[in-house]
């Protein structure tokens, strides 16, 4: 799955999208992702924030 367009993505299933890779790829390691798919880590963070999740590090998932 690419992220390039995750800013325009419906937030649910951007949640959905990077909680799956964050789990299944990535150990939860949120700057992994970030540096995987070349995106900014601050805009996806900003962009699941407007909807009400935050990363939540000790879990390694959106909340």
């Amino acid at each position: 799955m690419n992220l390039d367009n995750f800013e325009t993505m419906d937030p649910a299933m951007l949640l959905s999208i990077v909680n799956l890779k964050l789990r299944n790829d990535f150990d939860g390691k949120l700057d992994e992702l970030a540096k995987s798919f070349d995106i900014d880590q601050q805009k996806l963070e900003a962009k699941l924030a407007s909807a009400g999740f935050e990363f939540m590090a000790e879990i390694g998932q959106f909340r």
